[in-house]
């Protein structure tokens, strides 16, 4: 998955509009444009289409966990230079307060059964024997199944 991809379905699992993007990259004190967020959410086959580097993703993720959660203490940590799929499970993770449960439960709902050991193992550090890559497959899976999660949870909102 490319960065842009995981952008577009993160904005579209939340529903942030352009200027809410823009909002969530300045919590991250990254200062972007309107225009920028629109150049990242086009289609690769697009013009004016421009790829996201990794430490823009990561800014966004470290602003989507402030949003969501606050900022931490003290000194907010900066954005990695090069990501991998475990960091940005492991940020989503932290952004949605997910504990193993809840994020076995995510993957269910896009019906894709995991057990903990394997959901801990991409979680462990890279030189732990039990440490696993994250394949895109499996954030493609966790990705759709915090779609339905977020979207059911609005819709019974909604509702009420």
């Amino acid at each position: 998955m490319t960065n842009n991809d995981i952008l577009r379905r993160v904005r579209y699992t939340f529903d942030f509009k352009d200027s809410t993007m823009v909002e969530i990259f300045a919590l991250a004190q990254v200062t972007v444009t309107t225009e920028q967020v629109t150049a990242w959410l086009k289609k690769d086959d697009v013009d004016g289409f421009v790829a996201l580097e990794d430490v823009e993703l990561a800014s966004f993720l470290n602003g989507l966990i402030i949003l969501r959660r606050g900022a931490r203490d003290g000194e907010q940590p900066m954005p990695e230079q090069r990501l991998n799929n475990n960091i940005i499970l492991q940020k989503l993770r932290i952004a949605m307060a997910f504990k193993a449960d809840d994020m076995l439960e995510v993957m269910r709902l896009a019906d894709f059964n995991l057990s903990p050991h394997e959901l801990s193992a991409f979680f462990r550090k890279p030189d732990n024997r039990q440490y696993r890559k994250c394949k895109d497959q499996i954030l493609r899976y966790f990705l759709l199944g915090l779609q339905l999660h977020m979207r059911s949870a609005k819709n019974k909102t909604a509702q009420s």
